[in-house]
């Protein structure tokens, strides 16, 4: 029986089905992890894998080289080094587990089956996997580890048992995906795991984008106390080596290495550019197009890219119509000078007259509209495309939340495109990452230090400038009411009447945005994929029918 233990804490990224790519990854981490002495190496849920997998579980060739690879990382271990704890798929009697193995000496010595599946919001675990039993400790060099694996323990009932049945330490893999404040949430549920149980816990992360998650590390070590021992950073790959000591009370983690992490907006900031930077690279894009309009969340959008990809790959073009303003052309030149992009200036007014020719005999004796002003926007996603196909850039979409939400966009128009950052961002969000970023430059960031966009880009009323003078205000209220109304309804999931005591904003107008939010789905289903930020995403998190008769108004 030992009593001291040296466990390294591996955050890592994942490519969901690199099955040999992940599988390495792991090794010449367990070889760092070797060379500082480490007993026991420990990597997040579904490492081998990749999560969220989502139905490559359902594919039997997928689990076959998914199995295969297991025993190669089994295999491994046979060199005399660490032992190695690592997620994977496991699938026995026809079903298919998200399971954690420990293996040493090149044997499997225990085995964990996921017993909590998720089922909400982002998750859809039961689709895939099959519950496991409630698991039992893994004896280890005489000490026996409990390993909950993620949603374990956001419920009682797996630490519960692991305590009844002697486990001493509990190691936790996760992959939970980032979203605002979810550090303090995470932290206070592993505290309560830990007054509930006695037992110190572990709780490991993955880092990196994966469609539209991102997922933040933030990793941690909680005493039996309730303190933590170790704080890993947020958004990066780490290793740390944690020591752990038995005591007359039971183990406890020596003081270890105290990161910081991000606050609000630097967190959101963050995750958008880890998003954006995965996806892109990923999937084989050399960058990425957007449309620069002068506008702030283009201006946001170009300044994230460039963050994460670096200006080379960051290509801008202004599009103006007959009523784009001489400001607006300014602000997109400087935006671009000062984040060293790019810039092109393709006018859409000839292609604007083309449509107006042939559609003339069709459109006769009809007052003009809003056909005319979303056929400026689509002909500048024509155009955009157009560069887009020919020299594969991938184009990124400048849409922000508050305008999803009330179908304040164009299908087929500035909708279009491969990825938003934006899309889980309300316009007041927006014009707080804006200012943070003009007067800070965000950990990783590939960007210039100073201002990415003129202070009149934040400071002027937005405007899609598709008609003469037009303000977004002319239909839609002020966003910082728009906001609030949208938090309630879509975040909250309140009624009218709720989200009109909670806001105090006039009924009638609370009912057309529900009227106005529930007519937009359609919209939203045929959007492009947006890193999620918080609670409710669209897509992910509110799944809502497009088809639909009921209303709280």
């Amino acid at each position: 029986m030992t009593d001291r233990l040296r466990i390294a804490l591996c955050q890592l990224s994942q490519r969901v089905g690199d099955l040999a790519g992940n599988a390495e990854a792991i090794l010449e981490w367990r070889e760092k992890a070797a060379a500082e002495g480490a007993d026991l190496v420990m990597v997040p849920e579904l490492q081998l894998i990749g999560y969220p997998p989502e139905d490559l579980v359902l594919k039997p060739e997928f689990v076959r080289q998914t199995m295969e690879q297991a025993e190669r990382l089994i295999d491994s271990t046979g060199d005399g080094g660490p032992a190695l704890l690592f997620g994977t798929v496991h699938a026995e009697d026809g079903m298919n587990f998200n399971a954690v193995i420990l293996t040493e000496d090149g044997q499997m010595i225990g085995r964990t089956l996921k017993h909590e599946l998720p089922n909400y919001g982002t998750f859809d675990e039961k689709r895939i996997f099959a519950n496991g039993p409630l698991p039992e400790p893994i004896l280890f060099r005489g000490v026996k580890l409990g390993i909950p694996i993620c949603e374990d323990i956001w419920r009682e009932a797996v630490c519960a048992h692991l305590v009844q049945a002697g486990a001493e330490l509990l190691l936790v893999p996760n992959g939970s995906p980032y979203e605002n404040d979810k550090d303090d949430q995470r932290q206070r549920l592993v505290r309560s795991r830990v007054v509930e149980t006695g037992l110190p816990i572990i709780y490991l992360n993955r880092v990196g984008g994966q469609d539209e998650l991102v997922f933040d590390g933030s990793s941690f070590v909680t005493n039996d106390d309730g303190s933590i021992a170790v704080q890993m950073p947020d958004f990066e790959e780490a290793m740390e080596l944690t020591d752990w000591v038995r005591t007359p009370n039971g183990w406890h983690c020596e003081p270890g290495v105290k990161a910081s992490l991000s606050p609000y907006p630097e967190d959101m900031y963050r995750a958008m550019m880890v998003a954006l930077r995965d996806y892109v690279a990923a999937n084989g894009f050399p960058g990425v197009i957007l449309g620069l309009s002068g506008g702030i969340d283009s201006a946001l959008s170009a300044a994230v890219a460039v963050d994460a990809l670096g200006a080379d790959k960051v290509w801008c073009v202004m599009l103006p119509s007959k009523y784009t303003g001489g400001e607006s052309l300014e602000d997109a030149a400087e935006c671009a000078r000062l984040l060293g992009v790019r810039h092109d200036v393709i006018p859409i007014v000839p292609g604007v007259q083309a449509l107006d020719e042939m559609l003339d005999q069709a459109f006769a004796n009809t007052p003009p509209g809003l056909a005319e002003e979303n056929i400026q926007s689509r002909l500048r996603m024509v155009t955009l495309m157009a560069l887009s196909n020919r020299f594969g850039h991938m184009l990124l979409t400048t849409g922000n939340k508050s305008e999803m939400s009330v179908g304040y966009a164009t299908l087929y128009g500035d909708m279009a495109g491969g990825y938003s950052v934006l899309k889980d961002a309300y316009k007041t969000t927006c014009f707080a990452l804006s200012r943070w970023r003009n007067a800070n430059r965000p950990k990783g960031a590939l960007g210039p230090a100073g201002a990415v966009m003129p202070q009149r880009v934040i400071d002027k009323p937005p405007t899609a400038e598709l008609r003469p003078n037009q303000k977004d205000e002319d239909s839609l209220p002020p966003y910082h009411l728009l906001d609030r109304i949208l938090e309630a309804l879509v975040e909250r999931e309140m009624s009218v009447t709720e989200a009109v005591a909670l806001t105090g904003a006039d009924p009638d107008i609370v009912a057309d945005i529900e009227r106005k939010l529930l007519r937009a789905e359609y919209k939203r289903r045929q959007a492009p994929p947006g890193v999620k930020l918080g609670s409710r995403n669209f897509g992910r998190d509110r799944r809502y029918p497009i088809t639909n008769a009921f209303h709280t108004s």
